[in-house]
């Protein structure tokens, strides 16, 4: 998996990339209690709003990572936005993107630097 400053997690399958928000940023954000995904075939900039994560103590934007296009988001998450508290790497991943340039993925860290990053 590699990984963004703003906490997102991402996990390559072959043209595509699943992304979802790291187990530090769930405990940040506290109890999710409303999730907002991006509509399917959405085209996106690097560092567009894509999701919009509520909870308890604040709401949050997720950001597009990199540039790419939308093509899944999970579903599971509108009627059981709890899931980013109870799996954040896994059943809560958020949305899946086909990248413009599988390259980018280079400049994300990978995890040893996720955790020098969050201390």
């Amino acid at each position: 998996m590699k990984y963004t400053k703003d906490h997102e997690w991402l996990r390559v399958d072959g043209d595509l990339v699943t992304v979802g928000i790291t187990e530090h940023a769930a405990t940040q954000l506290g109890d999710v209690v409303f999730v907002e995904l991006p509509e399917i075939e959405t085209v996106v900039a690097e560092g567009d709003e894509v999701v919009v994560i509520e909870s308890v103590k604040a709401a949050s934007d997720i950001l597009a990572p990199t540039a790419g296009e939308i093509v899944e988001v999970n579903e599971a998450l509108v009627d059981n936005p709890a899931l980013i508290n109870e799996d954040p790497t896994g059943m809560a991943w958020i949305f899946k993107m086909k990248l413009d340039d599988l390259s980018v993925l280079d400049d994300f860290m990978d995890e040893d630097e996720y955790l020098e990053l969050i201390g």
